[in-house]
């Protein structure tokens, strides 16, 4: 199996190999959340791509996170364990966090 670690690599890589942006942070925030409204797009018009389309958002997010210097699958798997612990009580309906 292949860890994030080494996709966050291989996705860099492919973005430094076709010469795409690995400099400009905002721009690449800015093109994750594009990618994110297409896969809601295509969710809401019940396309068969929506899978094609949330994985982009992935590589997108991969790519961020190795221009950032991010460890991204130490970071889900600790926002995991913490999540887990939380608990939460439902008030009218919605879930409401209580620590």
């Amino acid at each position: 199996m292949v860890s994030l670690k080494q996709m966050q690599k291989r996705v860099y890589q492919n973005k430094v190999n076709k010469g795409f942006n690995v400099t400009d942070v905002f721009k690449e925030f800015c093109l994750t959340y594009g990618e994110l409204t297409e896969a809601c797009e295509a969710y809401m018009k019940k396309q068969d791509d929506v899978g094609e389309e949330l994985a982009d958002v992935a590589i997108y997010l991969l790519g961020l996170a190795e221009i950032l210097g991010v460890d991204l699958e130490k970071e889900i798997l600790s926002k995991m364990d913490k999540n887990e612990k939380r608990q939460y009580i439902q008030e009218n309906g919605v879930n409401k966090r209580i620590d």
